[in-house]
């Protein structure tokens, strides 16, 4: 299967500095998304050492058949939570540092892709025309919905809509959300910060994918809808086109 794929973060239009990290895997294996929360230093730095403790233990056991897809993922985000748990206590100006992340890992030959993700950082897939959250928020409210405790319409104005009930970066990290993911030609993947998602409604994400093949473009598209719609949060979104020219 043949794979496009590009990426771009923005600062936003409210921060100064950008708490966001992503990395894409020159040969189109793995793409990571982390979104950073500590104040100005501790948040750069948790996304910084996430996407850096992913990318290398991926890297490091690519080649080990005798792991799982699901193995490899959930224990590169235990190193990740281990490594932002340490530069915590070496530096305690940044103990309450944390991130969110999410990851797609596709496999040599034609296996079926994997993703992998804590907190509230997010995979959507459209396939035609149709705009789907892969992935379940590790939030307060997104629990609320679930239960049936509070409507989407009012959760996204909630005043606790951005209190997480899973990062890294915690002891207390008890579980890792890690699943096989139905793709196939002509998808379009969309990995992303809240910095996106807390600014467009699926409608206006669907529209900016479905816009034009260009994928570059899709992104600068995507983050200046959000920077029109306040741009209050640092705006970071990978795309993967799988099977179409881009």
């Amino acid at each position: 299967m043949k794979i496009h794929f590009t990426g771009s973060s923005d600062p936003g239009l409210v921060r100064s500095n950008n708490q966001d990290a992503y990395y894409i895997d020159p040969e189109g294996r793995f793409f990571i998304v982390a979104d950073g929360m500590g104040g100005h230093a501790g948040g750069e730095e948790a996304s910084r050492i996430a996407a850096e403790q992913i990318r290398d233990y991926i890297l490091q056991h690519w080649q080990d058949s005798s792991k799982s897809c699901q193995d490899l993922l959930m224990e590169a985000f235990v190193q990740a939570n281990q490594g932002i748990l340490q530069d915590q206590q070496n530096h305690p100006e940044r103990s309450d540092m944390g991130t969110t992340a999410v990851v797609v890992l596709f496999p040599p030959g034609e296996q079926q892709p994997w993703c992998a993700h804590v907190g509230d950082s997010r995979l959507y897939r459209l396939r035609d025309s149709h705009l789907e959250q892969i992935t379940e928020d590790h939030t307060w409210i997104a629990r609320a919905i679930k239960f049936g405790e509070l409507n989407p319409e009012d959760a996204r104005q909630h005043p606790f809509r951005h209190v997480l009930s899973r990062c890294l970066g915690r002891e207390d990290l008890y579980q890792i959300d890690v699943q096989p993911l139905d793709a196939k030609i002509g998808d379009r993947l969309l990995l992303c910060s809240d910095g996106l998602t807390e600014e467009l409604v699926d409608e206006t994400i669907t529209k900016c994918l479905q816009k034009q093949d260009d994928l570059d473009k899709t992104a600068h598209t995507l983050i200046e809808e959000a920077k029109k719609e306040g741009g209050h949060d640092n705006i970071t979104v990978v795309l993967v086109a799988l099977g179409s020219a881009a």
